[in-house]
């Protein structure tokens, strides 16, 4: 949990020793509910692995997806408790920290490191969020595939582990079939390369120009 813990908050890792004791695992299977819309939250989750949906219900009682939160992605309710906006499900089998937000909140709040740590966290996600709004509105099923590899992959071009179709689809806002045919279409032009753990990508100015 410590490495995972100073990962998500880039600190060091005496400043994630501290929250230790506020951050507990939990596991998810596919499809499992986390929380209801309308209820009371005490709780924040942090995503290490997998995928959380959040769908929020219509007066015609459609869910309407909202976002899908992935691997180091915060959520909940923070620095009180709040009531939940929306249905919270797993997409996919997750593991999650989850903390009572106002022992998080306390702890976040003792220590400048940690401090820092959220204020990174919560700017990356803010900026990930603008992100997919102009992505879901102005570009094809493929290009959101692709925009969403490049997002995972960051500064070093390598997603380690890979990513799964499945969660990329669903992060994409498109159906499976549509992101294994994208994928499928850059390790083909030789764009990317599968491993074992890890995917590689050897040109990103072909993938941006791939973008539409």
């Amino acid at each position: 949990m410590e490495e995972a813990v100073s990962a998500v908050f880039r600190c060091r890792a005496e400043a994630a020793r501290k929250l230790l004791t506020v951050f507990s695992w939990k596991s998810l299977r596919a499809k499992d509910v986390l929380a209801n819309q309308g209820t009371l939250s005490h709780q924040c989750w942090i995503v290490i692995e997998g995928a959380i949906r959040v769908e929020a219900i219509g007066v015609n009682g459609q869910l309407q997806q909202l976002a899908q939160y992935g691997p180091g992605e915060f959520f909940g309710s923070y620095p009180d408790a709040s009531q939940h906006r929306a249905e919270i499900t797993a997409a996919s089998r997750s593991r999650l920290l989850v903390a009572e937000s106002v022992r998080l909140a306390a702890e976040i709040e003792s220590d400048v490191q940690l401090a820092a740590g959220m204020a990174r966290l919560l700017a990356r996600q803010l900026d990930r969020s603008l992100d997919r709004m102009v992505m879901r509105s102005t570009y094809s099923a493929a290009g959101r595939v692709y925009a969403e590899l490049l997002a995972l992959a960051g500064p070093e071009f390598v997603i380690a582990p890979p990513p799964r179709v499945t969660s990329l689809a669903l992060a994409a806002n498109t159906t499976r079939e549509t992101a294994s045919r994208a994928i499928g279409a850059l390790a083909r032009r030789g764009i990317i390369s599968r491993e074992e753990d890890r995917l590689v990508i050897h040109s990103p100015r072909m993938i941006e120009e791939l973008i539409c």
